[in-house]
């Protein structure tokens, strides 16, 4: 549905805009979809997870009307599992491995999750216990999927442990960064309620390096898990993009996470700068919040984009233009100090960077008006490098160095997971990815600390 025809729209409608647009399946639908399943043995599916879920078994659950045994199976291997069912790539991943995809259709291995897991959250479930205590303690600096499976398995396996949130509620990205309409809240502050469960401390509105420091935390844990996901969206770089009426991608979208929902946007033009999953949610949200028109600027092309394939069409289908090889070098105001379009100049593609990308150059003599009310800069995310050096720790541009095999930093009593040691060269940014390293570090930290043997979890 292109929501920019209808320019009546009203604050109920807004709010219904940023309802979760994919439906449940049904039990019936369900118990189809899982009896289409071929529950193979040597399953590429779960090869392609990051968090290897046992999809087979999850799915043959459904099959046999086991609910909470699938989703016992799925947040297992997944500590935000209930999330990564509604954001991750599953075309590209599980789903893009299923054998079937050369006879007729994929399992819908997504849908399937979601709707054992919703099973778990509608019912209040609790599907696993602390383990018995084994007199260490981990603080994890970070509340997001990486810290949160960090903590949730390190509690299984018997540590004290104490996340460092400085948010108001935990979650991270889950929480906060991705828009509602396709993460609800819900789900994600039940992860996070999963974890508190087990007996895990997380102490939010704590920033450390202003409320806590570095130091004190070192000499107060036996190990340090840093899990604090990225900062704001950094400055294009373009002349007056600091003024009012031009936004951070991420703390707009976060604007729409909790009601009421702000109406300034009706009827108005709004311009994002970027072409990466945070621009898209930045852009569809500004659809929804009841923008006349939407443009993406991007100053590659649209094989350069780095957001997800589902992601460009849902943005496509709701009515999002994009304009490539288009770099903004200037905001435009009126008199009274309002946004009223972007400067900008046309690019060309010559050869590639370090990045593996082509480089875009400027068109001489291009430039352009792009007519805006509204402008949101959504070019990627800075680091906490401050804090990463504050803990004296190996970084290349704000990528904290870790050791492969253990998430081990320079400082032996360090850990790292998650966006902090995402980038140059070291995996993808996905939730997914995160949860698993997060998971990892804490069978890392066991070992190190208590012992070799995994100690059983429950």
């Amino acid at each position: 549905m292109n929501r920019m025809k209808d320019r009546s729209v009203s604050l109920t409608d807004l709010t219904k805009n940023f309802l979760e647009i994919e439906p449940d399946l049904t039990a019936k639908e369900a118990l189809d979809e899982a009896n289409r399943c071929l529950y193979c043995y040597d399953a590429p599916c779960i090869t392609a997870c990051p968090t290897s879920i046992n999809i087979p078994s999850f799915i043959k659950k459904i099959a046999s009307g086991n609910l909470k045994g699938s989703a016992k199976v799925i947040m297992e291997a997944n500590p935000v599992g209930a999330s990564c069912a509604r954001v991750c790539p599953t075309e590209e991943l599980c789903e893009g491995a299923c054998v079937l995809n050369n006879a007729s259709q994929p399992i819908m291995i997504g849908n399937l999750q979601r709707h054992a897991t919703n099973w778990a959250i509608h019912n209040n479930a609790q599907l696993f216990k602390a383990g018995m205590k084994n007199g260490k303690s981990v603080a994890i600096i970070g509340g997001g999927p990486a810290g949160l499976s960090s903590a949730r398995e390190l509690a299984r396996l018997g540590f004290d442990v104490t996340i460092f949130e400085a948010k108001e509620k935990a979650g991270g990205l889950d929480t906060h960064g991705i828009v509602s309409f396709r993460l609800p809240q819900r789900v994600s502050m039940w992860e996070v309620e999963q974890v508190e469960s087990l007996g895990v401390m997380i102490r939010t509105n704590v920033m450390v390096g202003r409320d806590i420091e570095p130091d004190e935390i070192l000499n107060t844990y036996d190990a340090v898990v840093l899990a604090v996901g990225m900062a704001n969206v950094p400055l294009v770089g373009m002349e007056g993009e600091t003024v009012q009426g031009v936004y951070d991608a991420i703390e707009f979208v976060e604007s729409t996470k909790t009601p009421p929902m702000d109406t300034h946007l009706i009827g108005k033009k709004v311009v994002v700068i970027g072409a990466g999953n945070t621009a898209i949610d930045a852009a569809t949200c500004s659809v929804r919040l009841g923008a006349a028109d939407v443009k993406m600027l991007y100053r590659r092309t649209e094989a350069e984009m780095t957001a997800y394939e589902f992601e460009y069409e849902f943005a496509k289908q709701e009515g999002v233009e994009f304009r490539w090889l288009t770099q903004p070098v200037g905001i435009i105001q009126n008199d009274e100090g309002e946004v009223t379009g972007v400067k900008c100049i046309r690019m060309e593609l010559e050869a590639a960077d370090e990045s593996g990308r082509r480089r875009p150059m400027p068109v001489k003599g291009s430039e352009f008006t792009v007519e805006a009310d509204a402008v949101i800069r959504a070019i990627g995310q800075t680091r906490y490098v401050r804090l990463i050096e504050a803990f004296g720790l190996t970084h290349k541009w704000g990528t904290v160095k870790v050791d492969s095999n253990t998430y081990q930093t320079s400082n032996k009593k360090v850990y790292a997971a998650g966006d902090v040691i995402f980038g140059d060269g070291q995996g993808d940014a996905m939730v997914v990815s995160a949860a698993e390293q997060g998971k990892q570090t804490a069978y890392s930290i066991y070992e190190q600390l208590v012992g070799s043997g995994m100690a059983q979890t429950s």
